[in-house]
């Protein structure tokens, strides 16, 4: 609400369950993505499970696959931190360089 989210921002979810309204799971998630779709800006998450309340109401979804249930979460996190570092990497998307 204090950013004055609108149509022109992304909202960029990185979760593993991606939040379950029903069984108040990460509400704090949900009620960002609540505000991001009421002020029209677009949601894009990267999730670990494609039940949860990211997957079903996300304009991009990516959903790492599920290979372990037992490694779900190291395996969701462990995707999730490649992709945020190619996204942090890209040079259009640098306003400085890299030092290395």
């Amino acid at each position: 609400k204090i950013s004055k989210i609108n149509n022109k921002d992304v909202l960029f979810v990185f979760s593993v369950g991606g939040g379950n309204e029903k069984k108040k799971i990460s509400q704090n998630l949900i009620e960002c993505m609540k505000l991001a779709k009421i002020n029209k800006s677009k949601i894009i998450s990267i999730v670990g499970k494609n039940d949860g309340y990211a997957a079903k109401h996300s304009n991009t979804c990516i959903i790492i696959p599920n290979v372990s249930k037992k490694y779900l979460t190291p395996l969701t996190e462990g995707f999730q931190a490649v992709i945020w570092h190619l996204l942090v990497s890209h040079s259009l998307l640098q306003k400085n360089k890299t030092k290395w």
